[in-house]
């Protein structure tokens, strides 16, 4: 792992890669943590709704792939992030859970792990800071430590839909949260 390019890069660089981060590791955290609707749970959301919207924020100052008047398709994200923001916070305050779980996952989804793919294409700041130069131990580091959160979500959604089929085997087909 190389920093230099990250410690080079401009002010709006760095301010979304120190909102990201955190962001990406507690909204993992959150989704697979077992105590929801918890005043911590609240307060974490909180934080992590704000570390998603600093992270949308700061992307519109970025213009590395400057297609459109300084913008590219991926921009089309940083507003998904806005918009989806605002629904897991009114859906939660509504009492209306399913929605707001179903909306946390996608944000999470698009906003984290699509987004964050997008950055690790070659000749891209973070594929230089993550990749390039990296030692064999030190990519099957990050692919352990991406892999696992993944794999024990993936494990307990699983484990969700063989309980609701344990129960009503015609929802667990058409079984979404």
């Amino acid at each position: 792992m190389m920093l230099a390019p990250l410690l080079e890069a401009p002010l709006a660089v760095q301010i979304h890669v120190a909102a990201v981060l955190p962001a990406a590791v507690l909204g993992a955290f959150l989704l697979i943590w077992k105590g929801r609707g918890t005043s911590l749970h609240r307060l974490f959301g909180k934080i992590w709704l704000f570390l998603m919207l600093a992270t949308a924020g700061s992307s519109f100052f970025i213009h590395s792939l400057d297609m459109i008047w300084g913008f590219s398709p991926i921009h089309l994200l940083s507003i998904m992030v806005i918009v989806s923001s605002w629904r897991v916070y009114r859906t939660a305050r509504a009492g209306n859970i399913r929605a707001h779980t179903a909306t946390v996952r996608q944000l999470y989804f698009w906003g984290i792990v699509v987004a964050g793919g997008f950055t690790l294409v070659p000749h891209r700041m973070m594929h230089a800071v993550v990749v390039r130069d990296s030692s064999s131990t030190q990519l099957a580091l990050l692919i352990f430590v991406v892999a696992v959160p993944l794999l024990a979500f993936y494990l307990q959604q699983n484990r969700k839909i063989r309980a609701v089929a344990a129960v009503d085997p015609i929802r667990a087909t058409h079984h979404s949260s």
